[in-house]
């Protein structure tokens, strides 16, 4: 059984900042016996205390792994994989990415979330594809290249392969966002289970009673507290969330955040045991990069409180983007690394990049785009999404025949216009019809479109908030460990 969406993989980052509030002298040995990976380079030097980041922040990769191994390689034992649910076979992808973006002066910590399914340009050699393939490609082609050159022990192949798909996972999310990496902190399953039993739990509110098999979840309405196998089925959950994968990014956003409220409260930071479980938990099972010093991270962070730790998703486009020629059945979320680098940019106040080159609609080129769907004002905002792409606007208007599935029509000899604005739209079906005036292209949105200007922002967004439940918040809002009282799906 495929694990549906994995680790909370900020557990390490928040366990750092409760230990910032309770003292330095409780984690002098946080740096003994912690798996290390030459994932960011042998020329990364780490900044001493009080020395600035000079684009602006800390940037923290945290990656959550579908693997029954251990930080070391070594097989989960049978009976631990009974306990947390899981099958003996996992895909080995990385199914959980989080950008810690921690600015100079460290009065806040701002976290961004990459879809796994995002499709987005690879390392080179590695083409393109979901970005969570880029460890287990990486790590593929290194072993491959490794035995061509006549290495033949195995424990050498694993170990300078995994590096190789780490590395790979970094140089993917680099390319995407336009950050520069500086630390590197991976989790599995076993990771999550154990911090969330040494914190005794974390508070969540569940909008409404849901179960899946897959995942293991089966919970109740409302205010709870989870932990150990059912806070992993809480964030390993898919199956009948709201957008599917973006629900349960926001499932992980908002158990972070609990986490982090949980540990930065009084009753953590005053136990020893408490806090010392949670750092035994942490090396039992996370791999950190190798030129970082926990101690001097400690220090840099002084003051750092749960309040001012927040969670967002980057902007994505068609979240059921056919990316395959050939094959339709293929899916994937468009991404735009555009949008996304100006949304990471702006996340410190910084100005986005420049906007790319406009199509090549030409002048006479007019997009007439009606909507066939029931979404108000859909017709508008994606007419809008194609004007600022540099084509001519038509008519944007309702259209009194309705469809379910979205498409764009061309005349004699536009085919190539036709399938500009079908990918601009996130890939959709474009045909010939005899139909479309002269000098025109015509787009008729279906009711499941969901790509650009599929919402208010501009990008799609998983479906809207189940109906009779005020307050609850989309899956595309914020998250923010100094409120996490609201109910998610």
């Amino acid at each position: 059984m495929h694990i549906l969406g994995k680790v909370l993989v900020g557990g390490l980052a928040v366990i750092v900042f409760g230990a910032t509030a309770y003292g330095y002298s409780t984690i002098t040995s946080l740096n003994d016996g912690l798996a290390r990976t030459n994932v960011i380079g042998a020329g990364a030097q780490d900044r001493g205390p009080g020395e600035q980041a000079p684009d602006g922040a800390v940037d923290i990769l945290l990656v959550g792994r579908d693997s029954r191994n251990d930080q070391f390689g070594n097989p989960l034992p049978a009976q631990v994989l009974q306990e947390l649910r899981a099958g003996p076979n996992g895909d080995d992808l990385t199914d959980t990415l989080i950008v810690l973006r921690i600015p100079n002066g460290q009065d806040s910590v701002k976290a961004f979330s990459i879809p796994r399914d995002s499709y987005v340009d690879l390392p080179e050699g590695l083409g393109k594809g979901k970005i969570n393939a880029a460890f287990t490609l990486g790590r593929l082609a290194e072993a491959a290249k490794l035995r061509r050159q006549g290495v033949t022990d195995k424990a050498e192949i694993d170990r300078q392969s995994l590096t190789a798909g780490r590395t790979a996972t970094r140089e993917a999310v680099e390319n995407l966002t336009g950050l520069t990496i500086d630390h590197y902190a991976e989790v599995n399953l076993l990771s999550f289970y154990d911090i969330s039993k040494a914190v005794g739990g974390v508070e969540v509110n569940i909008c409404k009673a849901t179960k899946d098999e897959n995942s293991g979840a089966d919970f109740q309405a409302g205010p709870q507290r989870i932990e150990g196998a059912d806070a992993l089925a809480f964030v390993r959950q898919r199956d009948g969330l709201p957008g599917t994968d973006l629900g349960r990014v926001r499932r992980q956003q908002v158990f972070l955040a609990s986490l982090a409220k949980s540990i930065l409260s009084a009753g953590t930071l005053a136990s020893p045991g408490k806090l010392g479980d949670l750092i035994a938990s942490v090396k039992k099972s996370v791999v950190l990069d190798d030129n970082w010093n926990l101690l001097d991270f400690v220090q840099q962070l002084q003051g750092l409180s749960g309040g001012n730790i927040g969670f967002k998703t980057i902007p994505v486009g068609n979240v059921d983007y056919r990316y395959s020629a050939t094959d339709h059945r293929l899916t994937a979320v468009q991404v735009d690394p555009v949008q996304v680098k100006a949304f990471v940019a702006g996340l410190l106040g910084g100005a986005a990049p420049p906007a790319p080159p406009s199509p090549d609609a030409g002048p006479s080129v007019t997009v007439d785009v009606h909507n066939a769907g029931d979404k108000e004002g859909l017709a508008a905002r994606v007419a809008s999404v194609l004007k600022t792409q540099g084509y001519a606007p038509g008519q944007a208007d309702n259209s009194t025949a309705k469809r379910r599935t979205s498409l764009v029509q061309y005349g004699s000899g536009m085919a190539a216009k036709g399938a500009e604005v079908a990918k601009a739209l996130g890939g959709l079906t474009a045909q010939q019809s005899a139909d479309v005036p002269a000098g025109h292209i015509v787009v008729l949105l279906g009711q499941v479109y969901s790509g650009p200007g599929a919402s208010d922002g501009g990008a799609a967004t998983p479906s809207t908030p189940p109906t009779g439940t005020p307050g609850t918040p989309k899956p595309s809002d914020p998250v923010s460990a100094a409120d996490t009282a609201a109910c998610v799906d």
